[in-house]
């Protein structure tokens, strides 16, 4: 990787970054949820607090994936009117 010498090209390097670190946050999310959910309602299908708290994971996880898709639309939505990358 090169040092950037231009604003420019700084803003394309942090964008590069942010364009790594954000998929890999999701994937993280969507596993979490979807682990949360397979414990809860069928690994501890028996145990009501057990599913009461896959629901709380399963609302919460689903809140963050909600926020993230808007923010990371947001996001763009600027990089794309300002920097028109």
């Amino acid at each position: 990787m090169t040092t950037p010498t231009t604003f420019t090209e700084l803003v394309n390097a942090i964008l590069g970054l942010i364009g790594i670190i954000v998929p890999v946050l999701f994937a993280f999310v969507f596993v979490f949820l979807i682990w949360k959910i397979f414990d809860a309602w069928i690994i501890n299908a028996a145990d009501e607090r057990k599913r009461e708290e896959g629901k709380q994971y399963a609302v919460v996880a689903s809140i963050v994936m909600v926020i993230m898709v808007i923010t990371w639309g947001i996001v763009e939505m600027i990089r794309r009117s300002l920097f028109g990358i």
